[in-house]
């Protein structure tokens, strides 16, 4: 196993020492997952991690000597160089574009839309500690093309990255909406970022002829000392009259993605995390395991998935490429075709044909 980064530790600590103690503006008493204080999950409690679970995994993680790499040569994974000049000129062929962690490039229905963005060096409200990027970005956010909808999961750090979507703010042509969980929209609008839109579970909003839906996920929140389950959390949705899209943020395993594989029929594409998942008794109920992201896959129906949330930034312990052999392992296990659900490089395309599907 890796080393402990101390900064790593020192962020975690950092938004596990978070408590809830104001009372929900938007708490609605008919639905299971609002709380007066804030939120939970559909499945599972609020998840709280306690200071003793946080000093039991830096002191059985520090220490260790770190594992071999056992696919790739350390931590210096190939990058595609990927083809700017045809992302920023398509406007009638589907693709996806992985940009490295849980970031993702879009394009369908005629839109650009960006999954959880983070250009910068860092995963941290410090830009000099934190968990650091271990493989390069593929491209700079210069060369993207103009992007129309950004989708937020959720508030941690290497979900949420202030710089890049201030920067994206300012990009030629105005801002892109930002879709944000419930709850988020004023803290968007205090940093300037008064394109945004937040969003319940199982709500929708409509851009060009693309609806998008937030829906559940099994996670938690916190941005800073005292905010804990504040705000919302959760996975997105895209439907186009010839594509379907689901992103489904950062999560552990629950019931939710049956639930969502029968509200919606199936999707063209699914990304799905597939990295950060050790040491299970400490992770478990907060991100899924390659095995858990296969049943996920099979849950929501999905014809495609892609790995996200991995090889990226070091945020737990097992080796960044560690996937790279549990995937297809789990794959097997499960009797799902190697190609149905793929690990992609940093900066990869693939560009999909169209399928029509009823809307739910």
């Amino acid at each position: 196993m890796p080393i402990r980064p101390p900064s790593c530790f020192v962020l975690l600590l950092f938004l596990a020492c978070s408590a809830c103690t104001h009372l929900n503006p938007h708490y609605d008493a008919n639905k299971a997952h609002h709380r007066v204080d804030g939120f939970s999950n559909n499945y599972l409690p609020p998840i709280n991690v306690p200071f003793s679970d946080i000093v039991r995994w830096y002191r059985e993680s520090k220490g260790k000597p770190a594992a071999p790499s056992q696919f790739v040569q350390g931590y210096h994974f190939p990058l595609v160089k990927t083809d700017t000049a045809f992302l920023r000129s398509n406007r009638t062929q589907t693709t996806y574009t992985w940009i490295g962690h849980a970031s993702g490039l879009v394009q369908m229905g005629g839109i650009n839309l960006l999954t959880d963005p983070i250009f910068s060096e860092r995963a941290s409200p410090f830009s000099w500690l934190g968990p650091k990027r271990k493989t390069p970005l593929p491209f700079p956010l210069s060369e993207l093309p103009h992007i129309e909808v950004v989708v937020i999961s959720h508030n941690h750090y290497d979900h949420l990255d202030l710089p890049t979507l201030k920067a994206l703010s300012k990009q030629p042509g105005g801002s892109p909406l930002f879709l944000v969980p419930l709850g988020m929209q004023s803290w968007m609008k205090a940093q300037g970022l008064a394109n945004s839109l937040e969003l319940d579970w199982w709500q929708q909003t409509e851009l060009n002829d693309v609806k998008l839906t937030f829906v559940p996920a099994q996670h938690w929140s916190a941005r800073g000392l005292g905010d804990r389950n504040r705000v919302l959390w959760g996975g997105w949705v895209a439907q186009a009259p010839n594509f379907s899209f689901y992103y489904s943020g950062d999560t552990g395993y629950s019931a939710d993605f049956a639930d969502i594989g029968s509200r919606f029929g199936g999707f063209d594409l699914a990304t799905i995390p597939v990295g950060v998942y050790e040491p299970r008794w400490f992770i478990k109920n907060q991100h899924v395991n390659p095995e858990e992201a296969v049943q996920i896959h099979r849950d929501v129906k999905a014809r495609q998935s892609i790995g996200v949330h991995w090889g990226t930034f070091e945020l737990s312990d097992e080796p960044l490429d560690q996937v790279m052999g549990d995937l297809p392992a789990a794959r097997a296990r499960l009797g799902v075709a190697d190609e149905a659900f793929l690990l992609l490089r940093h900066g990869e395309t693939r560009i999909f044909a169209g399928h029509e599907r009823p809307s739910p």
